[in-house]
């Protein structure tokens, strides 16, 4: 299904005001049944990246082609909006490719993106991991498959291969700790689409809801921030400040849509620092910005510019990212330097990126708890899907920020997800 077509049947279905976007309702999150002699599909859903030079105009163009991403539907009459949306993407990506691709030459010999190759790794040592745990108790066996938003592979050749390896049952595992209608939910609502469409088969499907606090993800942060650390001296490194970074999103997800995204974050910052007994100062950040609508805030690149204002040295933990790529490689580790060098502002003495979680070895405990939790298999206990733990339905107070208060305050929780709510 091309970019096109897709956006005229989203458009069409009205996804954007569908509550399952943000819910991830358009599959079940509950336990799917397995029986022996089961293959059980388990489809890592991420966004991709370009894979050389000549493939990030293309990668581009399928990014901004996304209504999940940036929405049109309230500045472009519906009849217009796909063929304003394919021009807007294509002059975009065109113009923008020649210094995206300078970028990724940056940080990749090849200039592709490092986020194929590290999904694939994490990839293998799940399956490996899976069927070393569950194959021989269950009489099931477990295939990994990665399917890319925006570049190959896409889900059409992903659901492919998987037919031809006779696939009896799917879990759909995103690569986004948090959930979000921009990340997982783009992934979920372009694969039901194609079953939809008949472009891809029906399988008996569950999904991965979020694992934003989940104790062996929490662990494996810890661990990597504790890697971090050690690139600074010595006797300044129990004085570093930790600056969390998350993707950012536009906030009227969260004030009209309700998407759970940001309190996500916090709450995975929140038990984190919790885990490491609050051992360094710290705050949570969003970068990425694209556009003038307001966004998450505060802004990564202006809070690395503050804390050196204040004489700290600084330690960015990608905290929503789970393999390194573009955005925390160069952007983080990169770009706001120099910019702010550029900008004659204060940089911090020392700072450093958090190395990417990519296979850490929790982090791949993760993964496979996660996909045993969205199945039944036969004589194993497994653990409570992400969708039934408590981390984002209760909406807890200690984890909401100035922006979750402001929403929480001014919304009806309980309510139906396309009522209006009355902000402050």
């Amino acid at each position: 299904m091309t970019p096109y077509e897709f956006l005229r049947r989203y458009d069409r279905e009205d996804y954007n005001s569908d509550p399952r976007l943000v819910e991830g309702g358009f599959f079940p999150s509950s336990k799917l049944g397995v029986e022996s002699g089961d293959t059980v599909g388990v489809v890592l859903l991420n966004l991709g990246g370009p894979d050389g030079e000549e493939s990030v105009e293309p990668f581009l163009y399928n990014l901004f082609m996304d209504p999940a991403i940036i929405d049109f539907s309230e500045v472009v009459y519906f009849q217009a909006r796909g063929l304003v949306r394919h021009w807007f993407s294509r002059i975009i990506s065109y113009f923008r490719s020649m210094s995206v691709a300078e970028d990724y030459k940056e940080i990749s010999d090849d200039g592709g993106s490092p986020i194929n190759p590290l999904t694939r790794e994490q990839a293998e040592n799940l399956e490996h991991q899976l069927n070393e745990r569950y194959a021989a108790r269950t009489g099931a066996t477990f295939k990994t498959y990665m399917a890319m938003r925006y570049w190959e592979p896409f889900s059409e050749q992903t659901a492919a291969q998987m037919q031809e390896d006779g696939v009896d049952r799917v879990v759909l595992l995103p690569l986004y700790p948090q959930y979000s209608k921009t990340t997982t939910g783009a992934s979920l609502v372009y694969w039901h689409e194609l079953e939809k469409a008949g472009e891809i088969p029906a399988w008996p499907t569950t999904s991965v809801f979020e694992y934003a606090t989940y104790p062996k993800y929490i662990e494996a942060l810890s661990d990597r921030i504790d890697e971090g650390l050690e690139r600074f001296p010595e006797e300044v490194r129990d004085d570093v400040h930790l600056l969390f970074s998350a993707h950012g999103t536009p906030l009227k997800e969260m004030e009209e849509r309700r998407d759970p995204y940001c309190c996500l974050v916090h709450s995975t910052v929140k038990h984190l620092m919790e885990h490491r007994d609050f051992d360094h100062s710290f705050n949570t950040a969003f970068q990425s910005k694209v556009g003038p609508s307001e966004w998450l805030t505060p802004a990564t690149d202006e809070e690395v510019e503050r804390l050196a204002e204040e004489g700290k040295d600084v330690l960015v933990i990608p905290v929503a990212f789970v393999t390194d790529h573009i955005e925390t490689s160069y952007e983080l580790a990169i770009e706001i330097p120099e910019e702010l060098e550029e900008e004659g502002a204060p940089i911090p003495e020392h700072y450093e990126v958090m190395p990417g979680l990519n296979s850490h070895p929790k982090f791949i405990e993760t993964l496979a708890d996660m996909t045993a939790a969205q199945l039944q298999l036969p004589d194993v206990k497994t653990p409570t899907p992400g969708s039934e733990r408590p981390c984002c339905k209760s909406r807890n107070r200690d984890i909401r920020c100035h922006q979750c208060e402001r929403v929480a305050e001014a919304t009806d929780w309980t309510a139906e997800p396309e009522r209006e709510p009355e902000l402050a």
